[in-house]
């Protein structure tokens, strides 16, 4: 065997070898990824419906959630919302009260954008701005939506998924039998 055949069946050896040990740990780790991103969202529909206490997921839709008080009155929906951000998708869990129809909170439950600039989307101000926010506006950024400086990309990004998903959110909320 010559040096160039020895070196191809070491190679197919060592990507063989690592190929099994990223598939075994996959494996072994896709049951507890599972369970904190299943925690992350109840914890995040909780947060985005801050008058309730339990939520339940709406019939035949898992990605509809409808949050009650302590006495079981239906306080609001929460959705997630998903779309393309600058570098990859932007997925948000949304709360809505859909009696005054305003948000009550949105959170981002995963992204890809730029630390430091579009992962700013995450911070508490660029949040808050959406509570209590009607959703008949218009949802532009640098108008009714304050931007990111230096990610005007991905605020546009967050106004336009929200401006897309909420009349989505509550026709499939209301078609399914929700106030």
């Amino acid at each position: 065997m010559n040096n160039t055949s020895r070196m191809v069946v070491v190679l197919l050896l060592v990507g063989a070898i690592s190929g099994l040990v990223l598939a075994l740990t996959f494996k072994w780790t896709e049951p507890m990824i599972n369970e904190i991103a299943q925690s992350n969202q109840k914890k995040a529909i909780l947060e985005v419906l801050p008058k309730a206490k339990s939520y339940k997921t709406m019939e035949n839709n898992n990605q509809l959630f409808i949050g009650y008080d302590d006495n079981g009155n239906e306080v609001g929906l929460a959705f997630i919302a998903e779309g393309g951000g600058f570098q990859g998708d932007i997925r948000m869990m949304v709360g809505m009260d859909t009696t005054e129809e305003k948000l009550t909170g949105m959170t981002v439950l995963s992204h890809l954008e730029t630390p430091g600039l579009g992962a700013r989307i995450e911070e508490d101000w660029f949040k808050d701005q959406f509570n209590e926010k009607s959703i008949e506006d218009d949802f532009i950024a640098k108008q009714d939506v304050e931007a990111i400086t230096g990610a005007t990309i991905s605020s546009n990004a967050v106004s336009n998924i929200l401006k897309n998903s909420i009349p989505k959110a509550l026709d499939a909320y209301r078609t399914r039998g929700g106030k």
